[in-house]
């Protein structure tokens, strides 16, 4: 396998949707599909599919396409998705509460199993299974579950304490919910997914 960060970001990033892909045709009984097929679904040239696909070794014959268990079977072990990954929430507001009972996280790959927040009023209430933990406690907790990677869901404004405390346990790997760009040390990878910013994009293609 090639070492992670040579291979360019933005082709890992196109990797979960051709599992995503691959996912469905085969809830569909699907067992073979090809490049194209899968471009025609996702909108992306079968040239860059190959392409992406290319860096991690040869995959399917040329005209007989890929073996969707296979290949689907590859991506995950490239995107180390063949382990369960355990994860970390910070915030129970409405949107944590939210992402505490969104059931479509374990069926691929991840579980929340540790909420903080700073609301005394909060803390010790259920969201699910879960009980909503101190944020005092995220050092202890998260070191001794080894969790490596969380979810940021606080205002903007507490993001980056939050963001600094989790790398100091041991994170590192942040989904930021927060509407703001969080500054991380080397070696920690951060998305970002805020709603807002992709309506915005949106309005410009709209009279």
């Amino acid at each position: 396998m090639p070492v992670p960060n040579s291979v360019p970001d933005i082709v890992i990033g196109r990797l979960p949707i051709y599992l995503q892909a691959l996912t469905h045709l085969a809830q569909e009984g699907r067992e073979i599909t090809s490049s194209h097929e899968l471009g025609q679904r996702l909108g992306i040239s079968s040239a860059q599919i190959r392409k992406d696909l290319s860096h991690f070794g040869t995959f399917g014959k040329q005209g007989t396409g890929y073996r969707i268990p296979d290949l689907r079977d590859r991506l995950r072990q490239i995107l180390h998705l063949d382990r369960e990954w355990q994860v970390a929430l910070v915030g129970a507001g409405d949107l944590g509460h939210a992402l505490g009972r969104y059931n479509g996280f374990k069926s691929r790959g991840f579980q929340i199993t540790a909420i903080f927040d700073r609301d005394p009023a909060k803390i010790g209430r259920q969201i699910g299974d879960l009980e909503i933990l101190d944020v005092a406690r995220l050092e202890e907790v998260i070191h001794e579950r080894g969790i490596r990677m969380a979810m940021i869901a606080v205002p903007a404004s507490q993001a980056q304490v939050v963001a600094d405390d989790l790398i100091a346990a041991g994170v590192r790997a942040i989904l930021n919910y927060a509407p703001i760009t969080i500054n991380v040390p080397p070696g920690v990878r951060v998305q970002y997914l805020d709603p807002v910013v992709y309506l915005q994009r949106m309005t410009y293609y709209l009279d």
